[in-house]
């Protein structure tokens, strides 16, 4: 008789990752914000309607650094009378109701949906060659499909910017056109647009009555330089303080020990090696050393925040590991996170970095972080040809498996093991 598969929670934490901060965190200046200083935007004028005409937002031109679209319905606060808290207020100028809310701050929009939900923002880093931008496009994609099936989740852009920024920087190029993504520009040269969803899964609670969960997901990728100038850091990258939880992205080719094997097949990264700090154990220490900052923890004393460490183009890897290693195998795809899988992998991942002589980077992680998991993934599920993807197209290998232990954390996803304890 087969037994059934045993859900487990995880030790010593609720079965929510954590309470979520009150107010809401603006996904775009990364401002914390109480609930009574969210402003309104006047819904404006529109046909037959009489509402207020535009006018120029300084806060929103000084956020985007020109003045180009910052012409709008003003902004104004809820008036204390309790209409902010339920979402609506009515704009003094005109009269008019208004559900739209912006950031006190930098006047960017907050998503309805974002503000409604317990929003977690997942902070994206790794050195310049790492593949961030290839790593989103192809995760956001198969939460858009196969893994959204498999979770029965949908996944909703919160705004128009975030759809008009995923298709014309993201998708068209790598999904569509087949072209390698360049290398995330700097924050130095300005601000750049976070992609902001609304996950929503659907599970059976008690008597098998269906419920929705949503969770609002912030990404927000940084360029390898970014992270090597502490005046950029403090200046351009405030998400790293408000992140809830951190995925590293590491390239295996960037640690010498793993290119061995497949120094002739595969060149070097430019420049791998001549920069420390492009290194992935220096990148990771300037992260940690922020959020201490935010989280003010002692010396020595882990932080809460947890950490996915993903070593990316493992297809590349691959045909040296033995052929009963946890990385020639795929997800079961069964809705669920089984946690024997994910132990196997985290120990096959761990085995590996002290293998090449990188051992200290789990050893750190071990030092700094109460909760640390190690992965290994393909975005494209091949080598790239030049400027462009394999002759197989886009074949994402455990693409998803940060995030799925992330959505565990989270209370969102069940963790089971196969045949119970």
């Amino acid at each position: 008789m087969t037994r059934p598969l045993a859900r487990v929670g995880i030790p010593g934490v609720p079965s929510r990752q954590r309470t979520p901060r009150n107010g809401v965190t603006c996904p775009y200046c990364f401002e914390s914000v109480a609930p009574h200083r969210i402003l309104f935007r006047c819904r404006g004028q529109a046909g037959r309607r009489q509402g207020c005409a535009p006018v120029l937002d300084e806060a929103l031109a000084a956020y985007t650094g020109s003045t180009a679209g910052a012409s709008l319905p003003p902004v104004f606060t809820s008036g204390g009378k309790g209409s902010g808290r339920k979402g609506r207020a009515e704009c003094p100028g005109c009269g008019l109701a208004t559900g739209n809310r912006a950031c006190p701050e930098c006047h960017n929009p907050l998503p309805s949906a974002y503000c409604d939900s317990p929003g977690r923002i997942v902070a994206l880093v790794g050195a310049k060659n790492a593949g961030k931008s290839t790593y989103i496009a192809v995760l956001l994609h198969e939460l858009m499909n196969r893994v959204g099936t498999e979770l029965d989740a949908s996944l909703v852009a919160c705004d128009d910017r975030t759809i008009e920024r995923y298709k014309r920087d993201f998708a068209r190029p790598l999904l569509e056109e087949r072209r390698l993504l360049p290398t995330t520009a700097s924050a130095a040269t300005g601000p750049r647009e976070p992609l902001v969803y609304l996950l929503t899964r659907t599970r059976r609670g008690r008597f098998a009555r269906p419920r929705n969960d949503s969770l609002a997901l912030v990404l927000f990728d940084t360029a390898g330089e970014d992270l090597r100038s502490r005046e950029v850091t403090d200046l351009h990258l405030r998400y790293l303080e408000a992140a809830d939880a951190i995925v590293f992205l590491v390239d295996p080719l960037e640690l010498p020990g793993a290119r061995t094997g497949v120094r002739d097949a595969v060149p070097a990264p430019h420049g791998a090696g001549d920069d420390p700090d492009s290194e992935p154990l220096n990148i990771i220490a300037r992260v940690t050393d922020t959020l201490r900052q935010r989280h003010g923890t002692r010396p020595g004393e882990p932080l809460p925040v947890p950490v996915a460490v993903a070593l990316t183009k493992i297809d590349v890897l691959r045909p040296g590991l033995l052929r009963q290693s946890a990385l020639h195998r795929s997800r079961s795809g069964s809705g669920v996170l089984d946690l024997d899988d994910r132990d196997a992998v985290n120990e096959q991942v761990r085995a590996l970095l002290h293998d090449w002589q990188a051992g200290q980077l789990d050893t750190y992680l071990g030092q700094q972080y109460a909760d640390h998991a190690l992965f290994g993934l393909s975005a494209l599920g091949g080598v790239p040809e030049r400027d462009r993807v394999g002759a197989g197209g886009v074949r994402p290998y455990r693409a998803e498996d940060p995030l799925l232990w992330l959505l565990y954390r989270f209370g969102m996803l069940d963790g089971v093991r196969p045949g119970g304890p």
